[in-house]
């Protein structure tokens, strides 16, 4: 084979090579893998065995709740049912039917009745905190206050928040604490958590 012969076919050998390399480097990318689906938002919690609708607004969901009947008593009492089915948005500390049971006998009768009706929304309004404040934003106030946060209640004084335990305590301006069972639970104007015990303000 002539040296020409050999030039010639070297020659043919490295612009195929070359293609080859060209066309491996130019060759479209797989398609990417489908994105993976969002994460479904986490159920609302239930409250004494019972659906809370988080497109409901407070003063409803807490009517379906079969250990809320007192405060729903309380509230409709006070005036107050239209202002918990209202736009909100409230954060509120929702005592059970147990804590009602706790304080002295005779107390929530006294307190349902008309003449006292604006000593009851003083009760009730101290429960509840403007805005929507998940616990995840209580507990990061809490650790942004160094472990103590002080919340302003609708009725105007404060609530003092603490972790305790693994579990959010609440402390009124009478030194009465109270802790969440229940927290985060959804609606459409805000959040509720229930609790094991009913908070006063300053009542003198």
């Amino acid at each position: 084979m002539t040296f020409k012969t050999n030039l010639y076919l070297a020659t043919v050998a490295g612009a195929l090579a070359f293609g080859a390399a060209a066309t491996a480097q130019t060759a479209p990318a797989a398609p990417a893998a489908p994105a993976a689906p969002a994460a479904a938002p986490a159920p609302n919690p239930t409250v004494g065995g019972a659906v809370m609708d988080a497109t409901k607004p407070i003063a409803t969901n807490a009517a379906a709740a079969p250990n809320l009947t007192t405060l729903v008593s309380a509230v409709k009492a006070a005036g107050l049912a239209t202002t918990l089915a209202g736009p909100g948005p409230f954060t509120v500390f929702a005592p059970t039917n147990d804590a009602f049971s706790r304080l002295a006998p005779g107390t929530v009768d006294t307190l349902l009745k008309p003449e006292h009706k604006a000593t009851l929304a003083k009760v009730l309004t101290y429960h509840v905190v403007p805005g929507t404040l998940t616990l995840a934003d209580i507990q990061a106030k809490v650790t942004a206050g160094g472990g103590k946060a002080v919340l302003t209640t609708v009725e105007g004084e404060p609530l003092t928040i603490e972790l305790v335990g693994g579990g959010v305590q609440l402390t009124d301006v009478n030194g009465n604490k109270s802790y969440i069972e229940t927290p985060d639970v959804a609606q459409s104007n805000g959040v509720v958590h229930v609790v094991n015990g009913v908070l006063s303000p300053k009542l003198g």
